[in-house]
C-alpha cells in the first residue's frame, strides 16, 4: 500500500503571479512553488513537390475539416522538427519524404503557435489518404483549391515554395507582411 502526503493527494492550484526573476504572470502551484510555463506549441509540415505538383491533404478532423491543407501538426516531445514533418506525413497522406530544406518559420502569436515547414520531395511515388485525410492528391500550383485551403500559413508556404521552386539553397521565409 501506497501512503500519500495530503498536499499529493490534492490536485494542485495554480495562481497567478509573477515568480521571483520573472517578468510577466505565470500559473504558480501555491503548495510548491512549481512554475507551469504555458508556452507557444511547435507545428511541423512539409510542401511535398512530386513531377512539378503539390501533395495536399483534405482534413478529415477539425478544425477546418473538409478544406485542403498540407501534410503537417504538433512536434512531439523527444522528436525533432524533421523527424516530426516525416511523421505527420505518413499520418496524414502515407507518404514517406525526403527532406530538402527548412522553407519557412512562421510566427502565429494570435494561437501561440510556431510553424516550421519544409521543403520536401516523396521518396516512393506512393500515398494514400490516413485517418486524419478524407483525401490526398496532388496539384499543379496553378490548379491549387486556392479557396477552399484550411490556413492562411498553407497559403503562405505555397507561395514561397513557388518562389524557391527549383532553389535548393536560400534562408527560410518568415510571416508575410
Amino acid at each position: 500500500m501506497t501512503i500519500m502526503n495530503d498536499h499529493l493527494a490534492k490536485a494542485p492550484r495554480f495562481l497567478k503571479e509573477v515568480p521571483a526573476g520573472d517578468d510577466r504572470e505565470r500559473d504558480v502551484c501555491e503548495t510548491c512553488g512549481f512554475v507551469n510555463y504555458n508556452n507557444p506549441k511547435v507545428v511541423v509540415g512539409s510542401v511535398v513537390i512530386h513531377d512539378e505538383k503539390i501533395l495536399l491533404c483534405r482534413r478529415a478532423i477539425e478544425p477546418r475539416k473538409g478544406y485542403w491543407t498540407l501534410p503537417a501538426g504538433f512536434l512531439e516531445n523527444q522528436e525533432t522538427a524533421v523527424e516530426g514533418a516525416k511523421r505527420e506525413a505518413w499520418e496524414e497522406a502515407r507518404a514517406k519524404l525526403k527532406i530538402s530544406s527548412l522553407l519557412a518559420v512562421y510566427s502565429l502569436t494570435h494561437i501561440s503557435q510556431i510553424q516550421l515547414i519544409y521543403k520536401a520531395t516523396l521518396e516512393e511515388p506512393t500515398f494514400s489518404a490516413g485517418p486524419e485525410s478524407a483525401e490526398v492528391e496532388l496539384f499543379e500550383y496553378e490548379d491549387v483549391p486556392w479557396d477552399d485551403l484550411a490556413f492562411p500559413s498553407v497559403k503562405w508556404a505555397l507561395a514561397h515554395a513557388r518562389a524557391r521552386w527549383t532553389d535548393e539553397r536560400f534562408a527560410p521565409f518568415g510571416n508575410p507582411d
